[in-house]
């Protein structure tokens, strides 16, 4: 059974953990082998975003692994699940393949942070680190947006923020 000690190093390593130090446990002194750690470049929550044949059916196994439902519209084809820290969507004939997901504007426990990296923000920053994007959000919006690159390996990385560009003051 991974440990959160396990789960917090994997979201770490994936550069995942919001600097809003979520995972942070108030009531265990830090562990020196695990130090919180901030991301250079906060993506947003982190989630894995499933491709299914039959959402019930993905549905009922993860429940089976502890996960409980916590948000989406199974008549339109897709579920929020979380189990603890984690978090997978579900989506049924909606795209092909799996996803890694970050929702900027979103803080693990569903709130939205007043200030945070718009989507355009880490285009930007993204693109000057030289990553090739396969989607773009229009630069000057300031709606919903989302981008899209792929790791070396196949891999989808989806950046898919669902708030407005936050008020800088």
């Amino acid at each position: 059974m991974p440990t959160r000690r396990a789960a917090a190093l994997l979201l770490a390593l994936l550069g995942a953990l919001p600097a809003c130090g979520a995972l942070e446990d108030p009531v265990h002194e830090p562990d020196p082998l695990f130090p919180p750690i901030r991301s250079k470049l906060p993506l947003g929550t982190f989630s894995v975003s499933l491709s299914v044949q039959d959402l019930a059916a993905s549905r009922a196994f993860y429940e089976k692994l502890g996960f409980e439902a916590v948000g989406g519209a199974p008549e339109q084809g897709w579920q929020i699940l979380r189990n603890g820290t984690t978090t997978l969507g579900l989506f049924q004939g909606m795209f092909e393949g799996n996803l890694l997901t970050f929702n900027p504007g979103w803080s693990i426990d569903g709130r939205h942070p007043e200030d945070f990296p718009d989507v355009r923000e880490l285009q930007a920053r993204l693109e000057a680190e030289g990553v090739a994007l396969t989607r773009r959000a229009e630069p000057d919006g300031d709606g919903p947006a989302s981008i899209v690159a792929t790791d070396p390996d196949g891999n989808v990385v989806l950046i898919d923020q669902h708030v407005p560009r936050p008020t800088r003051r």
